[in-house]
């Protein structure tokens, strides 16, 4: 018989989606990062704040969550999702184009922040060796946090974005040398056993992401392509959370962090036609997860400690804050991105990071740091991360206050950025191509979507990489394609339910968008009109036209009057069809009263 089921078990699951219920939604109707409303939930539910009562009264431990370690391994697990989106929206490419930053700035930023930490820190009376470390530690910013706050203020494509990505990615890089490094220092080994186990570890780590990429390249498009084939909606999602956990677990086996082993993942798919239908899949789970990590990060303040030594927690939290933005501040100037880059950038990478928790960690463990001044560190970096999203709208106030002018968007040349005004084409076959190639004549920006895997992958190959696969009929993919700055929306589809779902899904997102729909015939054309579409084009009446157009200049007729007999005997169809339209439906025609009055005149 089985044992009976320990109802405790899901009070961590209850906090958290009872924390996402209630944060998200109110958060969001104040106008105010939901990133600072987790933290503060943590801290509410977490053993300093109701957690501390909870012995007194029992009743509060189904609300409180008193062990940190409990929610750690879902709270990593955030970090690994947001590290494989941020994969997914960089691409290799993106990533060759920004290694100036992440190789450049990234460097720059992490020797001279530890300096000036680290110098900071032996002015004070630490020893070397804890200054060393903590300077390390510290140096570091909060990946996760930032780079949440920047996904919502859409400003990943701007140069503080891009900035702050490149300096948080070559962190990630770094990590794992300065965990060896660190277990270097505490250890009792000499100099040299020293060298070589930071020369190997090293070389572990770059084998293990050429491994990787290896790996990526040869199974990652075949995976999704097998599974593309069943049109298994379960099937999909359960190889996108395969592909996030089995990376991220190779590369932790690798002794690298598991975030840099999704970033990986991300960074190969980036390239592939499931891009767009991945992301649409992911950003539930990490935006959930995302929110368990800050829930841990608010659990680790410990309130009575801060309130023992207010004026020390704050006098060193912004001491850290200016020292770290002057130093990123000056190199985003050295780097010719500007003061509107400059002040936001080092205000927001000014902060400690979640990194720093393992570092200050492993040196207290290893006898580097005294615990006091461990866990007086532990709250500065826990303060800090708290106040980012503070300091990343503050610092966006004072660039423009500034600079007077918006910040303007920079992304690599020939990539427009992800926000681009285009025309979302749902279905690309015969139809849908020859609708892109006039667009394309016209030079107008698209981007299309069809169901088909083999289809799509034979597009990518001819250089079609505006071409993703997909299921419109999920609304999160609509979304993901930015219908909110879309100039238009053709459905070209030839399944009656996918184009009802779609043209319903897309007038209910916004009402001002043009929906032009390809209908089987008039009964059909009438039908989508009544969901919502603007134009509907019917194929039995369009091949009517045609046709007849081909019979009158084989009849020597005048081309002049076969385009307007053409035109007028398209308006009657629609007139038709506008009267089987429900009556409070409002149907545009495009100007094809404005056509058919020039073609008159000439």
């Amino acid at each position: 018989m089985a044992a009976p089921l320990d109802p405790s078990l899901f009070r961590p699951a209850l906090v958290v989606l009872g924390a996402a219920a209630l944060v998200i939604p109110v958060f969001h109707r104040l106008k105010l990062s939901p990133v600072l409303g987790f933290i503060l939930v943590g801290l509410v539910v977490g053993p300093s704040g109701l957690g501390s009562l909870a012995a007194g009264f029992p009743w509060l431990g189904w609300f409180t969550l008193t062990d940190t370690e409990a929610i750690a391994p879902i709270a990593e697990l955030g970090v690994v999702m947001l590290m494989f989106m941020i994969g997914l929206e960089m691409s290799v490419p993106r990533l060759r184009q920004m290694r100036r930053f992440v190789f450049g700035l990234g460097p720059l930023q992490m020797a001279l922040c530890t300096a000036a930490v680290g110098g900071g820190l032996l002015l004070m009376g630490q020893g070397w060796a804890s200054a060393v470390v903590l300077g390390l530690a510290l140096a570091m910013s909060s990946t996760a946090v930032v780079l949440q706050v920047l996904t919502e203020r859409r400003a990943m494509d701007t140069p503080v974005g891009r900035a702050a990505l490149g300096v948080l990615l070559f962190q990630d890089l770094a990590a794992v040398p300065i965990l060896v490094a660190v277990g270097v220092l505490g250890s009792s080994s000499g100099q040299e056993d020293g060298a070589t186990a930071l020369a190997w570890a090293a070389l572990r780590a770059v084998a293990a992401v050429l491994g990787l990429l290896l790996a990526g390249r040869l199974l990652l498009r075949p995976l999704f392509r097998s599974v593309a084939r069943t049109a298994s909606a379960d099937l999909f999602v359960a190889a996108c959370l395969l592909v996030v956990l089995g990376t991220s677990l190779a590369a932790a086996a690798a002794g690298l962090t598991p975030a840099l082993g999704a970033l990986v993942a991300g960074l190969l798919l980036a390239e592939t036609e499931y891009r767009r239908q991945i992301e649409a899949v992911i950003d539930p789970f990490k935006g959930l997860l995302i929110g368990v990590f800050l829930i841990s990060v608010g659990m680790s303040l410990e309130v009575g400690r801060i309130l023992a030594q207010p004026m020390l927690v704050l006098e060193l939290s912004v001491a850290l804050v200016l020292a770290k933005a002057l130093v990123v501040g000056a190199l985003v100037l050295g780097f010719r991105l500007g003061w509107q880059a400059a002040v936001p950038a080092g205000l927001l990478l000014g902060p400690g990071g979640e990194f720093g928790f393992v570092v200050i960690g492993l040196g207290i463990t290893g006898g580097l740091i005294d615990p006091t001044a461990g866990a007086l560190a532990l709250i500065v970096v826990a303060v800090g991360l708290a106040v980012i999203p503070a300091l990343g709208g503050l610092g966006e106030r004072v660039a423009r206050r500034m600079a007077r002018v918006p910040l303007e968007l920079q992304v690599p040349e020939g990539e427009p950025p992800d926000g681009t005004p285009r025309v979302i084409i749902g279905g690309f076959g015969r139809v849908g191509r020859t609708v892109a190639e006039l667009l394309d004549a016209h030079r107008i920006a698209w981007i299309a979507v069809d169901s088909d895997p083999d289809e799509v992958a034979g597009l990518r190959a001819e250089g079609l990489r505006q071409v993703f696969w997909g299921d419109l009929a999920h609304q999160d993919l609509l979304a993901r394609l930015h219908l909110d700055t879309a100039r238009a929306l053709v459905v070209t589809m030839t399944d009656p339910g996918a184009v009802d779902a779609l043209v319903s899904q897309a007038r209910a997102a916004r009402a001002d968008l043009h929906i032009i729909v390809r209908a089987r015939d008039d009964r059909h054309a009438a039908h989508v009109y009544g969901l919502g579409a603007t134009s509907a084009v019917p194929e039995t009446i369009e091949a009517s036209l045609q046709l007849s157009e081909a019979v009158l200049v084989d009849l020597g007729v005048a081309m002049g009057p076969i385009l307007v007999s053409i035109h007028e005997k398209r308006a009657a169809f629609q007139d038709g069809i506008r009267a089987m339209a429900p009556d409070d439906v409002e149907i545009r025609d495009f100007g094809r009263q404005r056509l058919r009055d020039r073609v008159k005149e000439e």
